[in-house]
């Protein structure tokens, strides 16, 4: 079955979120400022119906631009990376360290995806990656290309690594740290029983890139040693210190300083520049080279802000509070087990129209973790539910503008991505809704 194109596929998910605002009722939570976590959380036990503002058409159609506006940062991130890694592209550096390396790996290519899987799942485990990925997706598909492996592979090493060591991370900040304070549970608890899944599930999602990647591999044709040695000179080599620079201090700023998109933007914008200039371009082609990375990157951009209307419509309807009191009331009545269980249900579920796993967190631990104290389970399995179900909600929901992004600049068509990495996104998913029932049962705290 071959699903619609992804932008048909978000503006279908805008109208449907659109009519549930005229068939859910209207409510909200009352919210409060948590000096915790710095952000306004919901106060359980505080929703009440409102009154209701269901969209209108044009209201609805408006929420797309709306949505636009609302990822600006995040649009002109990926816009900014494009036309800087265009530059990069442009000037040759890339495909020749690219093709220096794979005649270094020889017949051994193949030990190149556990260790850009690890690479990417540490990055997910730490700090969230997602969005950071769109910038190196235009490497690794010359990497892939190279070592005879297709655009799946690319995809299934970069953001499915990243969401898996997201979804599975002790120390993620934007999900279980900040699960934690808001749950109001020590930060750090229980993390070795969360190091232990992790190391399961990276095994399960390493294992299945490389059986696919062995599956689909195709011989290539060495490229001339004395070509490349001839090709990759000083500039090639300049200009790949300048991108492993910006790289180090990306994950810098990042790390230390707390840089957003608009510094993380900045910074690429410098690099390509700056390479521009030191592979031979001049100022000239270097701007001509940023044009056609914007060029190169402008679908992917656009997908990021339609998936952001979907949240905004529901919001502006109001039935976001709705849906998640609904879905608290209901586990409320439920043996512990089955509860846990459909916790992380509701949670993946939840993450459909909420695609932020930090704005998820705030809205829903507030709400599930007094759930979590009426049904006797310990709150660390409510913060446990939350982390696994959006989490690996993050590979499977076209509403995830970053996912649809990475995968359009990878060239890989949403039902490919669900065809072919269906059955491992099954068995990570089994995995984490194991470790939920584990908690349950040795009352993990």
């Amino acid at each position: 079955m071959k699903l619609p194109h992804p932008l048909t596929l978000l503006v279908g998910c805008t109208i449907i979120a659109a009519a549930l605002t005229h068939v859910l009722p209207a409510g909200k939570f009352e919210m409060r400022d948590d000096p915790a976590t710095g952000r306004k959380i919901a106060v359980a036990g505080s929703y009440h119906r409102v009154d209701a503002h269901p969209l209108t058409p044009f209201e609805t159609v408006v929420a797309i631009p709306d949505g636009i506006i609302d990822a600006a940062s995040v649009i002109a991130f990926v816009f900014l990376v494009g036309g800087a890694f265009g530059v990069v592209d442009k000037t040759g550096a890339l495909r020749d360290g690219i093709d220096w390396l794979v005649r270094r790996l020889g017949d051994r290519g193949i030990i190149a995806i556990p260790i850009v899987c690890l690479a990417f799942a540490a990055g997910g485990a730490f700090e969230n990656m997602q969005e950071e990925i769109i910038a190196m997706v235009p490497a690794l598909l010359v990497l892939s290309q190279r070592l005879g492996f297709d655009a799946l592979t690319v995809a299934e090493m970069s953001v499915g690594s990243a969401a898996v060591g997201s979804a599975f991370s002790p120390i993620n900040p934007f999900q279980v740290l900040i699960g934690q304070k808001v749950a109001g549970i020590p930060q750090f608890s229980g993390a070795p029983f969360r190091t232990v899944f992790l190391a399961v599930a990276l095994l399960l999602w390493i294992a299945g890139t490389m059986r696919h990647a062995r599956r689909v591999r195709v011989a290539r044709a060495p490229a001339s040693t004395a070509a490349g040695v001839q090709s990759f000179g000083w500039r090639g080599r300049t200009v790949l210190i300048v991108v492993l620079g910006a790289f180090a201090l990306f994950v810098w700023g990042v790390a230390k300083l707390h840089w957003d998109f608009d510094q993380e933007a900045a910074l690429f914008f410098v690099m390509g520049a700056v390479a521009g200039i030191v592979g031979g371009l001049g100022v000239t082609g270097t701007a001509e080279a940023f044009v056609e990375g914007f060029q190169s990157m402008a679908y992917a951009a656009l997908l990021i802000g339609f998936a952001r209307s979907i949240s905004t419509v529901m919001e502006e309807g109001l039935v976001i509070d709705t849906v998640v009191n609904g879905m608290a009331s209901a586990l409320a009545g439920l043996p512990t087990a089955v509860a846990a269980l459909g916790m992380m249900g509701a949670q993946a579920a939840i993450h459909v129209p909420v695609p932020s796993v930090s704005g998820q967190a705030v809205l829903t631990l507030p709400v599930f973790a007094p759930v979590a104290d009426l049904l006797h389970m310990s709150r660390q399995v409510a913060v446990l539910a939350y982390q696994y179900g959006a989490g690996m909600c993050e590979l499977v929901t076209p509403t995830n503008g970053a996912l649809m992004a990475i995968l359009a600049a990878a060239g890989v068509r949403y039902d490919e991505w669900m065809r072919g990495a269906g059955l491992m996104l099954a068995l990570v998913t089994a995995l984490g809704a194991f470790a939920v029932g584990v908690a349950v049962a040795v009352g993990v705290t």
